[in-house]
């Protein structure tokens, strides 16, 4: 048995992993082992949203066990803190040993002090799960104090928040404060004019990788939000109450965000092995590392410069992305001696959110980047992360990102305001509900007694008439004309009756003018359909599928030409049921739990993913 160790479950260690299992598939003789040192992946790059308390701190965690159920990858527990590259080891802090034949190395990074005194000890970090939690309640704990603080310097340190570094995660944690301090101005009694959000950097400009003209929007946003920009600002130092900003003085605050660099993990600047920049492994363009041809390296701990380049790749979520499928195609390759591949990365730009209603983005490929701003922005960023999360965890992250995003967010904050984030209690539509399945109830009822009378009741198409014109044709003007003389029918399109006749013909009429088995089969399910549909949503039961069951119905009503215009209550209704209706004064309120837990262990819906938690 070989081994095949990923260490570290950032972007770059779970798509290299799941590559990998998909390449060895069908090999008994290797296993794969992912270590981390942490039970569940954080999206690094949403958590400015938990910090500011734009979503729910579980939003963006994903459980490394879910995401490889099924998939024939191990997730082990444990922080590695040596590696024996010789003896081919993994050691770790709890002693214990792991061998491996290949290893991939993708533990990431942290942030980086650049040895500023204080900065370290006194300024909150934006780097991990736990730095967001961190920061979210320090900021609310800031402004409960402050309304019980009588002195007033004390109180404009306490409202004073400063974020270091303008990069992208700095623009984009002062960009979420900016919005959050209304929420919290009104849930402390603080006037706004008291808060002070303060940016601050050494570099000239903010977002210096972007186009001056998408600078320019994004300062023009930070400065209608009425947030301060200091750039070209030397950081001298950061106390318990202030940050130093060179020879512009003491600024004073309590809430210093260290967002200025990043370097590589303790781990990684403790190897032994060739390095460059702030603690990057040097790999050739095979991402081997120059010094091991077992040992590869992806996502931030990657030191390469692509042939053609100036500088090494960047240290963002789509350097992992790319990488991943390289580093497993390579290990494939060098396993069974085949042509292995060179990381020529092709990079798609960046976007940057300014809170959760405003963005810049500058995307494309090589000379052709195009620049959005505001509401497209805000499309690509979202679009993106769903991309990279159902390549993660399928439908079931896909699910959680928007239902995070859109759906249950608080005071309007996404791209499209409150437009999809209003719910309405369900039991609001539990009359609503019970009313819908009587009326299919009785319905079906009414028609079971015409067939009790005479089994021939059944058919509520009328028989074949053969007289030279189409009997389908024939069958729908009788019963519009039936229609007509009680309630009027919803007209239905040409084209849509044309083909609904044709079908008719061809499956439920015999030549002689007969039904045939499967118009009998049909109209049985109708007719059984309203009654069983009906029960279901007044017992509450399978809501949601029975909401769209009748909706299927009331859709083929329609087609067929016979469906009066109360019918589109019917169908409109049942679209506002389907949203779980049924969790309220319902059987459902006691199967779906039990049911889903039951779900949830299928192993072919754990390995895709299909599941909502």
């Amino acid at each position: 048995m070989k081994n095949i160790i990923v260490l570290g479950g950032g972007y770059g260690g779970i798509l290299t992993a799941k590559k990998l299992a998909k390449k060895f598939k069908k090999d008994a003789g290797f296993k794969i082992t992912l270590i981390d040192k942490k039970p569940y992946h954080t999206l690094l790059t949403e958590l400015h949203e938990v910090a500011a308390c734009r979503v729910e701190e579980d939003s963006i965690k994903v459980d490394l066990k879910k995401v490889f159920a099924g998939r024939g990858v191990d997730v082990v527990l444990d922080d590695i803190d040596n590696i024996d590259f010789k003896g081919n080891k993994l050691h770790s802090k709890s002693s214990k040993t792991y061998d491996y034949d290949y290893l991939v190395i993708g533990t990431g990074s942290k942030p980086s002090f650049f040895g500023i005194p204080g900065a370290e000890e006194h300024a909150f970090s934006l780097w991990s799960f736990e730095n967001a939690v961190t920061l979210k309640h320090q900021i609310r704990n800031m402004f409960e104090q402050a309304t019980k603080e009588t002195d007033p310097k004390a109180r404009a340190e306490m409202l004073t928040f400063v974020v270091v570094g303008a990069g992208f995660t700095g623009i984009e944690m002062i960009g979420e404060l900016g919005e959050y301090r209304e929420q919290l101005c009104q849930e402390f009694y603080v006037d706004p004019s008291e808060v002070r959000l303060v940016v601050a950097d050494m570099a000239p400009k903010i977002l210096p990788i972007l186009p001056d003209k998408l600078i320019q929007k994004a300062q023009k946003r930070l400065d209608k939000m009425g947030i301060e920009v200091i750039t070209g600002t030397q950081i001298s130092g950061v106390t318990p109450n202030s940050v130093i900003l060179g020879d512009k003085g003491e600024l004073n605050s309590r809430t210093v965000v260290w967002t200025a660099g990043v370097e590589g993990s303790d781990l990684v600047g403790n190897l032994d092995v060739s390095q460059q920049g702030r603690k990057r492994i040097l790999t050739n363009d095979k991402l081997q590392s120059v010094d091991h041809n077992n040992v590869f390296v992806v996502g931030d701990n990657i030191f390469y410069i692509p042939e053609g380049e100036e500088r090494p790749v960047p240290q963002m979520v789509e350097n992992a992305e790319l990488a991943a499928p390289l580093v497993a195609h390579n290990i494939h390759a060098d396993v069974y001696n085949l042509q292995k591949k060179s990381y020529k990365p092709t990079f798609h730009g960046t976007m940057v959110c300014i809170g959760g209603r405003y963005g810049v983005a500058n995307i494309g490929s090589g000379n052709k980047m195009f620049m959005f701003s505001g509401f497209m922005a805000m499309f690509f960023k979202h679009f993106i992360n769903l991309f990279y999360l159902c390549q993660v965890a399928g439908f079931n992250k896909c699910y959680s990102y928007m239902k995070h995003e859109f759906f249950h967010i608080k005071n309007n904050r996404t791209m499209v305001g409150g437009l999809l984030s209003k719910r309405t209690p369900n039991f609001w539509l539990v009359p609503l509900r019970i009313f819908v399945g009587a009326m299919w109830f009785t319905e079906g009822w009414k028609k079971i007694g015409k067939v009790i009378e005479d089994p021939n009741n059944i058919f509520l198409i009328p028989a074949k008439v053969v007289d030279g014109a189409s009997a389908a044709s024939q069958a729908a003007e009788g019963a519009a004309g039936e229609a007509a003389n009680a309630v009027a029918a919803l007209p239905v399109p040409d084209f849509i009756a044309s083909m609904v006749n044709g079908s008719m013909d061809l499956f439920f009429y015999n030549a002689d003018g007969g039904f045939t088995a499967l118009a009998s089969i049909f109209q049985t399910g109708m007719v059984v359909g309203e009654i069983v549909f009906g029960l279901m949503l007044i017992a509450g039961l399978f809501t949601p599928l029975a909401a769209l069951g009748t909706i299927a119905m009331g859709l083929m009503i329609y087609t067929s030409g016979m469906a009066p215009y109360e019918m589109l209550w019917y169908i409109f209704a049942a679209i506002a049921l389907i949203g779980g209706s049924g969790s309220v004064l319902s059987l459902d309120y006691y199967v779906i739990p039990r049911l889903k837990r039951i779900w949830k262990k299928i192993p072919l819906v754990k390995k895709w993913y299909l599941f909502a938690d």
